[in-house]
């Protein structure tokens, strides 16, 4: 059977279709169960349920900006290898997407109305890292991916032990953020200047300092 060869509107398509199914529908996702699924549930007060709710809600945001950055790269990839690549990426950050979002279902709490806004902002900067270059691009993901690994070893440090199925779902997603970095260098990402890392940084403290409340 011959590969089908999309045309630029049907990759448009393709990505207004995955940018509902992030932002209001049902993700995509892989073969891979739920890892909470398979963990009991512990004992957490009302304080210590609301906290893993709010912390899960920002991981859950920083999945929608993953996917959205993703999107926007794959798009925009000169080579197609490159592309495809970012395309599993991506929907593996879709199962991270499913999980924290049952996850916060599970703690009685909901998702941030945020999500719009932050989905449009990474999806934009993912396609202008994608122009810059496939090496640029794969630069772009091995940061945010190592960035993103500090952040959610600082959130199972602050989940309670009890809450052992949040840790199971942060554990798994710490591992798949560290093996996309690792593919993204392998495949010659280039490291990016220190002032886009420092900008970078200060994105994702915006996000998580309004996302906790909103």
């Amino acid at each position: 059977m011959n590969e089908r060869h999309y045309s630029p509107l049907d990759h448009w398509l393709i990505n207004a279709d995955q940018a509902l199914r992030t932002l209001f529908g049902k993700p995509l996702v892989t073969e891979r169960p739920d890892p909470a699924n398979s963990v009991e549930e512990g004992e957490l007060n009302d304080a210590e349920r609301d906290h893993s709710a709010r912390l899960m809600r920002i991981n859950h945001t920083g999945e929608v900006c993953a996917q959205a950055l993703y999107q926007g790269q794959a798009l925009t990839a000169k080579n197609e290898a490159t592309r495809q690549s970012l395309q599993r990426a991506a929907q593996e950050e879709n199962d991270h997407l499913e999980w924290c979002e049952q996850r916060i279902k599970q703690l009685d709490s909901r998702t941030s109305l945020l999500n719009p806004l932050f989905y449009m902002g990474s999806f934009a900067l993912g396609a202008a890292a994608g122009l810059a270059g496939d090496k640029w691009s794969l630069g772009f993901v091995a940061e945010t991916e190592h960035q993103v690994e500090k952040h959610l070893q600082e959130h199972q440090q602050q989940i309670p032990q009890s809450d052992k199925k949040t840790h199971a779902i942060l554990q798994q997603m710490k591992e798949d953020e560290i093996r996309h970095a690792d593919n993204a260098i392998k495949q010659g990402a280039a490291p990016l200047p220190t002032a886009i890392q420092k900008a970078m940084q200060a994105s994702s403290k915006l996000m998580t300092g309004s996302v906790y409340y909103i």
